[in-house]
């Protein structure tokens, strides 16, 4: 019986594992489909070439924003609860935007979606980390979990083309809603013995500071692309953010009990250094899937389509070597791998900088690329299990939050600056993006060494 009860118990376990892998594959699945999509949605809706843009950024700017309170929200009021409104309130705002006839109705859907991805990023990774404790089979979770949200970054590239013309771009949102209702089910019966989290009151005050601050500062960073570093409409976002992040702040140092965000937890060398390094990561991530999607199609021409398919090898490499430094990380510890990743930012981005417009794809663009996101593949699930792991179960959901929050307030920022630079005078206007990821690489590798060799 005792064999029956353990092989079952490991069964429902990995069930527990394929729910949070295909629900991150899902958000981030859309996030990257939406983008071929636009033109077809522009045309459509008759949105402005402004209004257009909050079709992502509605979307990208409340999933970082209630990333924190998603997080803190699943402690408080249990995974499982968490984890299902999330997809429901996801999956409904995906049916709502796949209906959508204003571009008012379409950007207020993508709005909500982003909250129920909010939801659910955190969840996933509070739900892996409370039901693989084990350092080997953690790590191995975190690593399919990283490539799940490969595959859907891959997948979003290519399937977004492909539906958009053999269907509608309406189909891009309304994929979501099947997909949404199985996992509903799903978390339903895998997670039914789960422990339910005592109903305790929301620590309302930060939730509020700390979730409008980091939606201000990030609308206010977006707005830089088009308005310059200067402009009120950057600054004035941005110095309303910072004030509501520093009254945060001083909240959560004063809250007795179940803070929004535990102070303590930045004491915790692993994550307030991991934290960080997530921060720079973000960045490089950027610059590897955006820019170099944005040189294949500005420099070498190619179709968005095509864009896509170029960088389909380096998605896949970044998926096998995820799993792979997943296997490595509990004999080696994190530093070797963190620094092995970044010696391939540095070499990768170093001869992707030197592409121009007359280089060719296998020359010039597949090597780096690959070396790229083998980089990739070795630091982000090694940065995500040092991150959250042997933390308390009553903090998972919180750590879980920070991560995905640091990981995209890093792409922000990162996508902000780096169009700046490739604005300014470049033989490609790329080639400076390149190297400054290169010099994000060495970065990681520095900060790397305030990391424990060990995650537990």
């Amino acid at each position: 019986m005792s064999a029956i009860s353990s092989s079952t118990l490991k069964r429902s376990t990995w069930a527990v594992l394929a729910l949070a892998c295909v629900s991150q594959f899902m958000v981030i699945l859309d996030a990257s489909i939406v983008n071929v999509a636009l033109p077809s949605v522009q045309r459509d809706l008759g949105f402005t070439v402004s209004g257009l843009a909050w079709v992502v950024n509605g979307y990208l700017l409340t999933f970082a924003g209630f990333m924190l309170l998603g997080g803190r929200a699943a402690d408080l009021f249990g995974q499982r609860r968490v984890l299902v409104a999330g997809l429901f309130l996801f999956s409904a705002s995906s049916l709502l935007a796949g209906l959508a006839s204003t571009p008012g109705v379409l950007v207020a859907a993508r709005v909500v979606q982003g909250v129920g991805a909010a939801m659910l990023a955190p969840a996933t990774l509070a739900v892996i980390n409370t039901h693989f404790t084990a350092e080997r089979e953690r790590a191995r979770a975190f690593g399919a979990w990283s490539a799940a949200g490969g595959v859907g970054g891959m997948a979003g590239a290519v399937a977004g083309g492909a539906i958009t013309t053999g269907l509608s771009w309406r189909w891009v949102f309304l994929i979501n809603v099947p997909i949404g209702a199985v996992l509903i089910g799903a978390a339903v019966m895998s997670l039914a013995g789960a422990r339910a989290s005592r109903r305790e009151s929301l620590d309302l005050v930060g939730a509020v500071t700390g979730t409008a601050g980091l939606a201000a500062l990030i609308y206010g960073v977006m707005q830089s692309a088009d308005h310059g570093w200067t402009s009120l409409r950057v600054v004035g976002p941005g110095a309303v953010g910072l004030l509501l992040l520093a009254i945060f702040i001083g909240v959560e140092a004063r809250v007795a009990t179940r803070p929004m965000m535990p102070l303590r937890l930045f004491s915790i060398r692993k994550v307030a250094v991991g934290n960080g390094m997530l921060l720079l990561f973000g960045a490089i991530a950027i610059a590897m899937w955006y820019f170099t999607s944005l040189y294949l199609q500005d420099i070498l021409g190619y179709s968005a389509l095509r864009s896509g398919l170029g960088q389909t090898p380096a998605a896949v490499t970044f998926v096998i070597v995820a799993r792979l430094a997943a296997a490595l990380l509990p004999r080696t510890g994190v530093r070797p791998l963190i620094l092995a990743g970044s010696t391939c930012f540095l070499i990768g981005f170093g001869w992707l900088a030197q592409a121009g417009a007359d280089s060719g794809y296998v020359a010039d663009v597949l090597g780096p690329t690959l070396l790229i996101a083998i980089g990739i593949g070795l630091t982000f699930p090694t940065l995500m299990a040092a991150v959250t792991a042997d933390v308390a179960e009553g903090d998972a959901g919180i750590v879980g939050g920070l991560a995905n929050t640091a990981s995209q307030v890093g792409g922000s920022v990162g996508l902000a600056v780096l169009t700046t630079i490739a604005n300014g005078n470049s033989s490609t206007g790329y080639d400076r993006v390149f190297l400054v990821a290169a010099g994000l690489g060495v970065g990681i590798a520095l900060v790397s060494a305030l990391l424990p060799r060990s995650i537990d």
